[in-house]
Order: C-alpha cells, then structure tokens, then sequence
C-alpha cells in the first residue's frame, strides 16, 4: 500500500510539473498605439554647388533650399567657401537635410516638395 501511495505522489508531482510547462512567459501585450517608428539619417560625401552662393541643392533626386541662403553680396560663395564646389557631407532625414564640412561650415535646406528643378540657374 506504502508502494502505491508513492507512486500517486510521484504520478501527482510528474503532472503537476507538466503542466506548468518550461516554457517562456508569454510577451506582455498592450492595447496602446504601437510607437512611433523613426529613421536615422544617413551621411553621404556631397559635393554642395556654391558659384554663385548658396540656395539650392539637390540630393537624391529631391530638391531643397537653404533655410538660410549664403552669399557674399555679389553673387559669389561666402568667403571661406570653395567655388565653384565645397566638399563635405549631407545627411537627409524627411523633409530636410543638412550639409557638414571640415572647416566647420554648415546649412540646413528644407525639402521642396515636387519639384522637378532649381528655382535659380548660375551663369
């Protein structure tokens, strides 16, 4: 009788023991909005057209203008700019895009959406 009353008990914690699993706990769930999805800008090596200032670029088939068009007056780069090209980098994120170069010159342009071409063209 002692054989058959552990045996039950061995039976009763195999099964207690099977059903509560090994398995991982199931993922919390949430009703909320999910989050909202984000993106990185990439950087990319630029040559930004500065001969006759800066207003325009285009990047990746889009066209923007500068949040802050940059001139000398006279409808040349800024002193301290290459001309007819500065060298450095654009990242574009959304509706803008920002150029970097070494010698610490930046400008941020904002998208113009559906444009097929520069509003100014440089003689």
């Amino acid at each position: 009788m002692a054989s058959r009353y552990l045996q039950a008990i061995a039976a009763a914690v195999v099964a207690t023991a099977m059903m509560s699993g090994c398995a991982a706990p199931a993922a919390p769930q949430s009703n909320g909005p999910a989050s909202p999805t984000t993106t990185t800008a990439v950087t990319v090596p630029f040559s930004l057209f500065t001969h006759c200032g800066i207003y325009e670029a285009q990047v990746q088939g889009s066209f923007f203008t500068a949040d802050q068009p940059l001139d000398d007056g006279h409808g040349n780069p800024p002193a301290g700019w290459g001309n007819p090209y500065q060298p450095g980098t654009i990242a574009v994120e959304g509706q803008r895009a920002v150029f970097h170069d070494d010698r610490g010159h930046t400008v941020t342009f904002h998208a113009r959406p559906g444009a097929t071409s520069f509003l100014r063209t440089c003689s």
